[in-house]
């Protein structure tokens, strides 16, 4: 059975709906500013990627994570023509951190907050009257994991259609967490690059509708979903295991039938610290072996920030929207690449114009080495 993505909706720092936000990238547009959210007098990091939307200058709201995913849910679900009614719909949502700005805003401002806000089924009902959703947190690849539970619930022949989104908005915990983390105060967010000094957040969400090929009017869908591989190799609570992730994009070639020299473009995971990215090239130059300059590849947290939970879907609708156009968005900032990747095939300093380009594979990992994989096939829309 094949898995069709017949509508996306995407917001991020750097713009708002899926076409907004390619062409930012495509452009090389980055949404790296000073702090917004909260004072930044306690940290030595003073910038991040955030969504522009806060009321006022300094001053932070709850439920903002709330409202970027039902705003990128309504924009896939009228790309698809479902309709707002999705009572007879599974919404899946992935995310390493749910609503729990709101709840930082409720213990520190006395805002209120209700723990049924945190899981996000209760905005799905209330706006699309969706009655199964699932919400579930999964560090920086839920998006991706929950993009194969999407597929499997439509292999399974449990349904016809099913939303899948990711999501994730600046927490002052983690901010701070990785503000103390780094040796050095990072000044943007550069993957593979030798200088680089490690990761800045950002806000973002993403959704796409997957529904069976049988479902889909010819001629209508985005693109094919080919395969989502998962594993967890419980390596490390941070650091990455590159033979995980090995065995992960093997898997995902293996689920998809395809070879590394079938592949186009990559998009990589990259957030840019100085293990994460070590360990992904040397993962991917022992996945792809001789074929490893046969892709393009490219990171957008470059530009975007790294959005967490939602960075993975958000990055396969880019690479969608790569395929249907030709243009690959650039790592911006990246100078001399790092020894273990310096055979890849990098799209760097502006975007490049591919014609003729198939397939794609797309990178998420997160804490705990829980990995994902998914390998898409353009439709030329």
């Amino acid at each position: 059975m094949s898995t069709m993505v017949t509508g996306a909706g995407a917001t991020a720092a750097v713009g708002d709906g899926v076409d907004e936000v390619f062409d930012a990238l495509c452009a090389g547009r980055s949404g790296l500013a000073e702090l917004r959210g909260f004072d930044a007098t306690n940290y030595r990091t003073k910038h991040a990627y955030e969504i522009d939307d806060r009321p006022g200058a300094g001053r932070d709201v709850p439920y903002r994570a709330t409202g970027w995913l039902v705003r990128v849910v309504e924009e896939a679900v009228a790309q698809a023509g479902l309709g707002e009614d999705l009572r007879d719909v599974p919404v899946l949502v992935g995310t390493g951190l749910r609503e729990l700005r709101s709840a930082e805003l409720a213990r520190r401002d006395g805002t209120g907050f209700g723990v049924e806000r945190l899981h996000f089924g209760t905005a799905l009902r209330e706006r699309f009257g969706a009655l199964s959703t699932h919400t579930f947190s999964n560090a920086c690849s839920a998006s991706l994991h929950t993009l194969a539970l999407g597929a499997d619930l439509l292999e399974a022949g449990e349904c016809d259609t099913v939303v899948v989104a990711g999501v994730d908005t600046l927490t002052e915990s983690m901010y701070g967490l990785l503000d103390r983390v780094h040796m050095e105060a990072p000044r943007r967010v550069q993957p593979f690059d030798r200088e680089r000094r490690g990761v800045l957040m950002g806000e973002g969400a993403a959704a796409v509708v997957l529904r069976r090929e049988s479902a889909v009017t010819p001629g209508s869908a985005l693109g094919k979903l080919r395969a989502v591989s998962m594993n967890c190799d419980a390596h490390h609570v941070t650091a990455p295991a590159a033979s995980g992730i090995t065995e992960a994009i093997r898997d995902a070639h293996d689920r998809a039938g395809v070879k590394p020299a079938d592949i186009d473009l990559v998009m990589l995971h990259g957030t840019g610290t100085l293990l994460n990215d070590e360990a992904e090239a040397e993962a991917v130059a022992a996945a792809f072996g001789g074929d490893v300059q046969a892709p393009l590849m490219t990171a957008v947290k470059s530009m975007t920030g790294h959005t967490s939970g939602g960075s993975g879907l958000l990055s396969l609708i880019v690479a969608l929207r790569s395929l249907a156009t030709g243009r690959v968005p650039a790592t911006v900032g990246l100078r001399e690449p790092v020894p273990e990747a310096a055979g890849f095939r990098f799209v760097r300093d502006e975007a490049r114009t591919e014609p003729g380009m198939r397939l794609a594979q797309v990178d998420a990992f997160g804490f705990g080495g829980v990995n994902a994989v998914a390998i898409v096939e353009g439709t030329g829309r």
